[in-house]
């Protein structure tokens, strides 16, 4: 998968948005400990897009035993897509104000969910207010009624029991002050899984807010000793920024699991050891 099947820059999005099939465009603004995602969109969108509330439609209830962000059940992602206007013959984009980071999760789920061609703005809500374009205040409505039907599994995911006997190289994508146990904001210990390699999501983007260029995270992840012949799995917080670094991953051109219930379900299960300190054990 190359950078233009990952995402979209936007000038090609506005011109899309004038055409005769315009995409559906999905706003997923959302940040650990900032709930106001709705009011920021009321505030200003992006014209046609409609709001996606990230804690209630991209996720299930939270649940110590799955995570604090687990997959939704498909019937009820299908219910949600389609209230956005999805439509399985129709190009989705996402974005949010954060790089990104919680868009992807929008991207993830629906590209596992079968969704033939999700994008991610690239740069974001920023790049499209510098290319000098307007936005729309007030709520948003899809243009029709969305009609696609969902079917679970089109990306590859693990579980708990998967990543306690990884054999390939399994990311952490949080910061490096979480991985490396020196905080933890939310979930119920510090640290990390054993054997997963630090590798912050802020990695994957330039100054702009933009993803860098394949070549560069292809560097970047072979240093952090993803072989794109041999199996990646990434984890987070609960979910939602290892979405980011699949996305990254398959801008770089490697295949990588997404493990859902990530950092909060494996700290939740005092059986499961945490590991401390900058290296992988």
């Amino acid at each position: 998968m190359d950078h233009d099947a990952v995402t979209i820059d936007a000038d090609d999005l506005a011109t899309r948005l004038t055409s005769a099939d315009p995409p559906v465009v999905l706003d997923v603004r959302w940040r650990l400990g900032d709930d106001r995602g709705h009011d920021h969109f009321r505030e200003g969108h992006i014209p046609g897009a409609v709001y996606v509330d990230l804690d209630t439609e991209l996720a299930g209830p939270a649940d110590p035993a799955r995570g604090r962000h687990p997959l939704p059940d498909i019937e009820v992602l299908q219910d949600a897509a389609r209230r956005w206007g999805v439509r399985d013959d129709r190009t989705v984009v996402a974005y949010d104000d954060n790089g990104n980071r919680s868009a992807a999760r929008a991207w993830w789920l629906l590209r596992w969910a079968g969704v033939g061609d999700v994008r991610l703005l690239d740069g974001g809500l920023r790049a499209w207010l510098e290319s000098g374009r307007d936005l729309h205040t007030g709520d948003g409505v899809p243009a029709a009624p969305g009609t696609a039907t969902l079917r679970a599994g089109s990306l590859p995911t693990v579980d708990i029991d998967d990543v306690a006997t990884f054999r390939g190289t399994l990311l952490d994508a949080r910061a490096g002050e979480r991985y490396r146990g020196e905080v933890e904001p939310i979930d119920p210990r510090a640290g990390h899984i054993p054997g997963a390699v630090s590798a912050p999501t802020a990695g994957n983007l330039d100054a702009t807010g933009r993803f860098l260029q394949p070549a560069e995270l292809r560097t970047r992840f072979a240093a952090l000793g993803v072989d794109p012949a041999a199996p990646a799995a990434v984890y987070c917080g609960s979910g939602i920024t290892a979405a980011h670094q699949v996305a990254a991953l398959a801008i770089a051109g490697v295949d990588a699991a997404l493990y859902p219930g990530s950092w909060s379900q494996w700290s939740s299960d005092p059986d499961r050891p945490a590991a401390t300190g900058p290296q992988p054990r």
